[in-house]
């Protein structure tokens, strides 16, 4: 190489030179240019990325959690519209208003109790009841009450126009209280103590005890035609529709016995 050639290439060396050195110098400067914070500051970032790091593992654990608990969740909404649907079901059956049950043998207590023992009543000691065996049985404890099985709109729409006409759900229903009603007052006749009825309810009540112990009734909640006094049912043409509604649904059956007709109440099938 000779001099001339030489010359270039170490000037241009020693510019490299320079240009590194001056790059070196910028960064030593940068470097010291917040010697005092510089640590602090990256203590506090990490500080911020691990709080960071901590919420978002509980997060995850959070969602987690929630996603087991979403088939219990199902399970409690299943359940919840069963209940949905039992209560809507209870709501449809039950009518807007009920009466009171019966507390005593018939309407007119004070027609089929006895008068006072201390004032005797030869027509009644004519009977020498004391010597006759037991006709009416004892009172069972726990005995089932007279049976309240409403029909549902359902149920009313499905018969036919000429047999539904201008009846009603409540008519109906209202219909169902007052023979659970009559039922309910013979059972009880039946089963009261004979000492505490008057001559002519003791007929009666022999007489639906008769009743009650043909293979057709036995066992079963019922009440007679005679029983029938209203408001809500009575024999005239809108009563004799809503009894063959009811037979129609499965909630009477109708029979004879004797000179009597004699409606037994059914649970619908």
């Amino acid at each position: 190489m000779d001099v001339k050639q030489a010359g270039p290439s170490l000037d241009s060396l020693i510019s490299s030179f320079n240009t590194r050195i001056a790059e070196l110098q910028e960064l030593v400067i940068a470097r010291n240019m917040y010697p005092a914070s510089s640590v602090p500051d990256l203590s506090a970032v990490d500080a911020t990325l691990k709080a960071m790091e901590l919420q978002v593992q509980h997060i995850k654990d959070r969602l987690r959690e929630e996603t087991q608990a979403i088939p219990k969740a199902n399970k409690l909404i299943e359940a919840s519209l069963r209940q949905q649907k039992k209560l809507q079901s209870i709501s449809v059956h039950v009518p807007y208003h009920l009466p009171e049950r019966l507390a005593v043998i018939n309407r007119e207590p004070s027609r089929c109790l006895l008068p006072d023992t201390s004032k005797p009543d030869f027509g009644v000691q004519s009977l020498n009841l004391e010597d006759e065996p037991a006709l009416l049985p004892k009172e069972k404890k726990g005995r089932a009450s007279a049976p309240l099985w409403y029909i549902t709109s359902d149920e009313l729409d499905s018969l036919s126009s000429y047999m539904r006409g201008r009846l009603t759900q409540d008519k109906v229903n209202a219909v169902i209280n007052e023979m659970s009603t009559y039922a309910e007052a013979n059972a009880q006749l039946i089963t009261a103590p004979r000492k505490k009825l008057s001559e002519n309810m003791l007929d009666k009540a022999l007489e639906l005890r008769e009743i009650g112990s043909t293979e057709a009734v036995k066992g079963k909640h019922f009440f007679l035609e005679t029983d029938i006094k209203g408001p809500s049912l009575k024999l005239d043409n809108t009563g004799k529709a809503i009894l063959t509604v009811l037979r129609h649904l499965g909630r009477i059956r109708e029979t004879r016995i004797g000179h009597h007709r004699v409606y037994i109440l059914l649970k619908p099938q």
